[in-house]
């Protein structure tokens, strides 16, 4: 049929509202990147594609955003990972974690900086430790380490974070780069010891830690165009404290995760919610 009888055709059918529905879109092209708050570590079933190091998840939250969003995924998060980790590889034969993004990549997300030079990780089992010597009395840990987390998260992590978002950016100028602030771990100010073994005034302590490294992921995302998602809002009342179907996060004692002081199902879940919301896929 020559084109200007094809032209009319249509236009006939458009006008019957006969005409063909349009195609379905293509899905996005979708990787994720981060540690173990992304890749859900200790949360079973175990994705059988995981190199077994990386402790993944197929219940974590980007496992879960692309079955919302029908999204094509390309899952390369692992527990332990640090920034350091998306341009070097974490262990033998696991690439660098960029190496999944590419100039086709349409949404990246993450969670990452809570390992970076072991600060978060390390002051969690540094008062925690302190804190079972005290038997949960005073604030054993602050009168030991003072600012030097925090200031750590400012000064060494923050940078981290800029040049791993620039790194991201760098391979996908095109995709919407998401990374996720860390859900509360801990109650403002009563926590749980025969749950989370932190001293009672600890505990203002390591939430004021999480606090400072979550702004410096929301400053981070601001400094390089990124979409910071925002855990603090709705992960508050689900911290390691809170009952079984309340939690997000699983405690050291008493806890359903053999990766203590981590997500749970439901957590990821919620994590996943929130980066949909945020993002709006």
């Amino acid at each position: 049929m020559p084109r200007r009888l094809i032209v009319s055709a249509v236009a006939a059918l458009t006008a019957l509202g006969l005409a063909a529905p349009a195609a379905a879109a293509e899905p996005l092209n979708y990787v994720a990147l981060g540690d173990s708050y992304s890749a859900a570590s200790g949360v079973l079933p175990s994705d059988p594609s995981a190199p077994l190091l990386c402790l993944r998840s197929s219940l974590n939250y980007p496992h879960v955003i692309a079955s919302s969003t029908g999204a094509r995924l390309t899952d390369v998060t692992c527990g332990a990972a640090e920034t350091k980790h998306f341009a070097s590889a974490q262990y033998p034969g696991v690439p660098p974690q960029l190496a999944a993004v590419g100039a086709d990549t349409d949404v990246v997300t993450m969670t990452i900086g809570g390992n970076d030079s072991g600060v978060f990780i390390g002051a969690i089992l540094a008062c925690g430790s302190a804190g079972i010597v005290t038997l949960g009395h005073g604030s054993p840990c602050r009168n030991i380490y003072g600012s030097y987390f925090e200031n750590t998260v400012r000064n060494t992590t923050y940078p981290a974070l800029v040049a791993a978002l620039q790194a991201v950016r760098a391979r996908a100028p095109g995709a919407d780069v998401a990374i996720l602030g860390y859900p509360w771990i801990l109650p403002p100010s009563v926590g749980c010891f025969d749950k989370m073994p932190i001293a009672t005034g600890d505990v203002p302590y390591v939430r004021s830690l999480q606090a400072t490294l979550n702004d410096a992921i929301a400053r981070a995302a601001a400094a390089t165009g990124a979409t910071y998602v925002d855990m603090n809002a709705a992960s508050n009342g689900h911290d390691a404290c809170t009952p079984v179907g309340t939690r997000w996060i699983e405690p050291v004692l008493q806890g359903t995760n053999p990766v203590v002081v981590h997500p749970n199902a439901l957590g990821e879940a919620n994590m996943a919610a929130q980066a949909v919301a945020t993002l709006g896929l």
